[in-house]
C-alpha cells in the first residue's frame, strides 16, 4: 500500500472505533434508563412494602447489564458482517459445547468479537502514536504494526476457545476416574443404568460441577425421549474425552449383544484407574526433567555464592596482604 493510503486507512479505523463505542454507549444508557424505570413502578406498587421483598439496586446490576449490552452488540455485529458463518451451526456449535457454552447467540457474539478486536487493537496503536507525537515510527513500519493487531485481534477469540476447550477437559478427565467408580456402585447395587447416571450426577455437584452439569444433560434428553444410543453420543461429544468415548462404546455395545452391563463398567473402571495411576506416574517421571531448569538458573547459582563465596573473599584479601 503506498505511503499516501495510510492516512485514510487509519481515519477509517478510528471513525468506525468511535462509531462501535457510540452505539455501546447508547445501548447502555437506554438499558440503565429502562431498569431505573421498571425499579421505579416496582416500588411505586402496593406489593412493595411486604416484609421480605428486596428490591434490587440500580448500581448492583450495573455490570451484569452492561456485559449483557456488549454481547449483543457484538451478537448484531457478528451477524450482519457474517450472517451465514454466524447461523452455519455444524462447524462452531460443536466446539462452543465442547466449551460449556450452549448459548444459541454463541456463533454470533464469536464472529462479532472477531470483527471488535480486529477494529479495536490497530486504532489503539493509532491513539497512543496520536497521544505520545515524540513516538515516530517509520511509513512502512506503522502499517506492518497496523496489520499484525488485526491479525492478533481476529485469531484471539478463536485462541479463548481452544483453551477453553482444553481448561474444561481436564476438569472432566480429573473427576471422570471416581464419577465411573460410583457409577460402578450404583449399577451393581440394582440401579437401573439411567437411575445410576441421575445419581451420579447429584453426587458429584459438589466435587466436580461441570462434570454434573454434563451428566445431567445427558438425563434431559432421555426424558425428552431421545434413545439411549444417541444421548450417550451427544455426551461423549459434549465432553470431548477420549474415555467417554470409549464408556459410550461399551454401554452401546453392552445394550445391542445384551452383555451384563455391571462386569462390563467393573472391567472398564479397573482399566481407568491403571490408567490414572499411569499418568500419575508419568507427570511424576516428569518432575525431575521439569525442576532441572530452574535449579540451574535459580539454586545452583545461590549455592555457589554462600559455598564459594567467602573462601574467594578471604583469597582476595590474602592476594591483598601480599
Amino acid at each position: 500500500m503506498p505511503a499516501e493510503y495510510i492516512p485514510l486507512t487509519v481515519a477509517v479505523a478510528f471513525f468506525l472505533s468511535v462509531v462501535l463505542v457510540l452505539i455501546g454507549i447508547v445501548q447502555y444508557v437506554r438499558a440503565r434508563a429502562r431498569k431505573q424505570a421498571m425499579l421505579q413502578k416496582i416500588r411505586s406498587s402496593p406489593q412493595a412494602s411486604v416484609p421480605g421483598m428486596h428490591v434490587q439496586e440500580p448500581h448492583k446490576g450495573v455490570f451484569r447489564g452492561m456485559r449483557g449490552r456488549v454481547l449483543g452488540l457484538l451478537s448484531m455485529l457478528g451477524h450482519s458482517v457474517f450472517r451465514e458463518k454466524s447461523t452455519d451451526t455444524s462447524v462452531l456449535r460443536p466446539r462452543f459445547l465442547k466449551a460449556g457454552i450452549r448459548s444459541e447467540k454463541a456463533p454470533a457474539i464469536f464472529w462479532g468479537a472477531k470483527i471488535m478486536l480486529a477494529v479495536l487493537l490497530p486504532s489503539g496503536l493509532v491513539l497512543l502514536s496520536a497521544v505520545l507525537p515524540q513516538v515516530d515510527l517509520p511509513a512502512a513500519m506503522g502499517f506492518l504494526l497496523i496489520v499484525v493487531l488485526a491479525a492478533a485481534g481476529f485469531y484471539l477469540p478463536s485462541l479463548w476457545l481452544t483453551h477453553k476447550i482444553q481448561q474444561r477437559r481436564q476438569i472432566l478427565l480429573d473427576g471422570f476416574p471416581d464419577a465411573l467408580d460410583l457409577l460402578v456402585v450404583c449399577v451393581e447395587a440394582g440401579m437401573g443404568l439411567d437411575s445410576a447416571f441421575n445419581r451420579v450426577a447429584r453426587e458429584s455437584a459438589s466435587s466436580n460441577k461441570t462434570l454434573s452439569d454434563e451428566l445431567q444433560m445427558f438425563n434431559l434428553e432421555i426424558r425428552a425421549g431421545m434413545s439411549r444410543r444417541d444421548a450417550l453420543k451427544n455426551l461423549a461429544m459434549r465432553t470431548d474425552l477420549q474415555e467417554m468415548h470409549n464408556l459410550a462404546t461399551l454401554l452401546i455395545q453392552a445394550d445391542r449383544f445384551g452383555t451384563s452391563v455391571s462386569q462390563a463398567l467393573r472391567v472398564f473402571s479397573d482399566s481407568m484407574r491403571s490408567q490414572r495411576f499411569q499418568r500419575a506416574e508419568e507427570k511424576a517421571a516428569k518432575v525431575p526433567v521439569k525442576i532441572l531448569f530452574p535449579l540451574i538458573l535459580f539454586v545452583f547459582p545461590a549455592l555457589f555464592v554462600a559455598i564459594l563465596g567467602p573462601a574467594v573473599i578471604q583469597i582476595y584479601q590474602t592476594l591483598v596482604q601480599m
